[in-house]
């Protein structure tokens, strides 16, 4: 049995890095990896923590790519290898412009398509924008849909897919974090090293989403800082994207701020230490929502919608818009009030146990050993 896993992004590699490794383990199983290198730099950083080498590396990224430059050059390069390799099994993972290209790809050679952390949505076609459509129109190609969470499940069977193809296996991402956080870490970052995590309360802030630039992220960055300059036990930690949007943005709001440090974008192992460590987080990425909670940190979403409304229903991340007024007033909450804070630092994880990609595995094997063929030949 051959298995094509194709990634892009950091993302994708950090959640597709316990697959790989689980079914590298497995006898029954030839895993083929390849990179789109979508992300280039940030992308290498997680292969090289996870002791990924990509047998194939499209190499697509070049600056000031748009959406249909990462397409089409994806399409080409996927193209170009899919008859080489000749998979049994595509696997891809989330919700980037690559993992709709090998979905299209692999669907034009009549491979099977495997989507991990299916079943995302925010019921909002551009919000978050490319990907809550990305991820839809790579499940209508999908044969077997790895849902994270049981209302993952439920959003896919309410759009008709056949129960039988959905598996409910939790996220990756835990399997991870696990990982990548199971010895201690010194920072590169000398300034990390020094923060007294102890007794002040550090504040981890990201934010990067399109439709949050300009005027949105403008009131995200002056509620911090106004915290900030209430708060004298409070310090916030910014690793800055590097869109230079972000970094106009970032300048005039917290310009001459000494306790806002913002630093260059983290690697993803010192990011994930520095997580461990914080008090709490405000962020508008998605995999952050899932992350954090792992290590009972408070997490406030600086969007308009969420596509893991798991942890909004459990308690470990809570949807505060991008107006000033609701981001200030729950970070006053959760940095006045022990008991909120509490409440949400204690609140059990919904997305996994660090199992998932066994399962994953466990189903690839099981299912595809059922001779069930692709649904057409070309």
């Amino acid at each position: 049995m051959k298995v094509l896993i194709v990634f892009g992004t950091r993302p994708e590699a950090i959640k597709m890095a316990p697959i790989v490794r689980e079914l590298k383990s497995r006898e029954e199983v030839e895993t083929v990896v390849m990179t789109t290198g979508q992300h280039r730099q940030m992308l290498d950083q997680v292969l090289e923590i996870f002791s990924i080498k990509p047998d194939y590396d499209l190499n697509i990224f070049k600056p000031g790519q748009s959406l249909t430059d990462i397409l089409v050059r994806s399409m080409e390069g996927l193209d170009k290898y899919m008859e080489e390799i000749h998979p049994d099994l595509l696997l891809v993972q989330g919700d980037t412009s690559t993992v709709f290209a090998a979905g299209l790809s692999a669907f034009y050679h009549g491979v099977e398509i495997g989507h991990v952390e299916a079943g995302l949505r925010s019921h909002n076609l551009y919000s978050p924008y490319p990907e809550e459509a990305n991820r839809k129109l790579t499940g209508v190609l999908t044969n077997y849909h790895f849902a994270p969470t049981e209302a993952n499940r439920d959003n896919l069977l309410k759009e008709g897919y056949d129960p039988d193809t959905i598996f409910v296996t939790g996220n990756t991402v835990i399997d991870a974090l696990a990982y990548a956080t199971r010895e201690d870490h010194i920072f590169e970052e000398d300034l990390l090293n020094q923060l007294d995590y102890d007794h002040k309360k550090i504040i981890l802030l990201t934010c990067h989403r399109r439709e949050n630039l300009g005027k949105p992220m403008e009131n995200i960055f002056k509620a911090v800082k106004d915290v900030v300059l209430e708060n004298p036990d409070v310090e916030v930690v910014f690793p800055v994207h590097l869109n230079p949007t972000v970094r106009e943005i970032s300048q005039s709001v917290f310009k001459d701020m000494d306790r806002v440090h913002r630093i260059e974008p983290l690697d993803y192992l010192p990011f994930s230490h520095l997580m461990r460590q914080c008090h709490l987080v405000v962020t508008d990425s998605g995999g952050i929502q899932e992350e954090a909670p792992y290590f009972g940190k408070p997490v406030l979403v600086a969007r308009e919608e969420t596509e893991r409304w798991e942890g909004v229903e459990a308690g470990t991340a809570k949807l505060v818009g991008t107006h000033y007024q609701e981001v200030k007033k729950n970070l006053d909450l959760l940095l006045k009030d022990p008991a909120a804070y509490k409440e949400m630092a204690q609140a059990i994880n919904p997305y996994g146990d660090g199992q998932a990609a066994k399962r994953i595995a466990d189903i690839i094997i099981r299912s595809m050993n059922s001779d069930r063929g692709p649904s057409y030949e070309k």
